[in-house]
């Protein structure tokens, strides 16, 4: 039988596969689940268990950010499928449950 915190969390979790390599992305912040209020910014942590990865990486998500108040790139117009303007595979993860959300690495590189 399954236990009532393991059908209904109390903090956010997501078990992820991108690009071939397992994850766990989650939040500290109960209300992630139950107050899209909650969902304006906030932090998500990501980690991986690779040896590359030293300490878990604190992400934040803006869900009410523009794609303007990005950082400028060098070719304004470029086509973004071009290998310059790829996204890391775990934003495009992110953006499949907040669309346009942009995601901040606070100073870790992107390892996805």
């Amino acid at each position: 039988q399954v236990s009532r915190g393991l059908r209904t969390p109390r903090l956010p979790v997501w078990l992820c596969s991108v690009a071939g390599r397992h994850s766990v992305l989650f939040g500290t912040d109960g209300r992630l689940l139950s107050d899209w209020r909650a969902e304006r910014v906030f932090h998500l942590y990501l980690y991986n268990g690779q040896r590359e990865q030293a300490r878990t990486a604190r992400l934040t998500i803006d869900t009410h950010s523009h794609h303007w108040e990005e950082a400028p790139r060098e070719e304004p117009c470029a086509d973004p499928r071009s290998p310059g303007n790829s996204r890391p595979s775990m934003e495009m993860a992110i953006r499949t449950k907040w669309a346009g959300a942009t995601v901040s690495w606070n100073g870790t590189d992107p390892f996805f």
